[in-house]
């Protein structure tokens, strides 16, 4: 099993900044891609960045040039900075974890709360 703990949510205004943090452990091999999504009230879960083991990255459109994702694979962490952030970025942000074999399996967090308010 794998077990990923998030930390590093809370309220900003907007404008402001986060750096969410997910920590992953148990049995951490064949990972294919790690990364963070974000479910907000009323809305499907989305992705907002992944980074794949051999090093490509992919971010939502509606993030690109303010969050930046970055991986330890020492550490088996996975970071999300946030910058400038806008009321739309109001969500619950999961970590996930994909894990290669006959089939991906998909490993999730427990979820931040990211509220962006004034």
């Amino acid at each position: 099993q794998v077990q990923l703990v998030e930390s590093g949510g809370g309220l900003v205004q907007p404008g402001g900044s986060l750096r969410l943090s997910c920590a992953a452990s148990g049995s951490i091999f064949s990972v294919v891609s790690m990364g963070w999504y974000r479910q907000a009230p009323g809305k499907e879960r989305e992705l907002v960045a992944d980074v794949y083991s051999r090093g490509t990255i992919h971010y939502a459109d509606s993030v690109k040039g303010r969050f930046t994702i970055s991986r330890d694979n020492v550490k088996n962490m996975v970071y999300l900075q946030m910058n400038n952030l806008k009321f739309e970025d109001t969500a619950v942000y999961y970590c996930n974890l994909a894990r290669g074999g006959v089939i991906i399996s998909n490993y999730w967090g427990q979820g931040t709360q990211v509220t962006v308010s004034s």
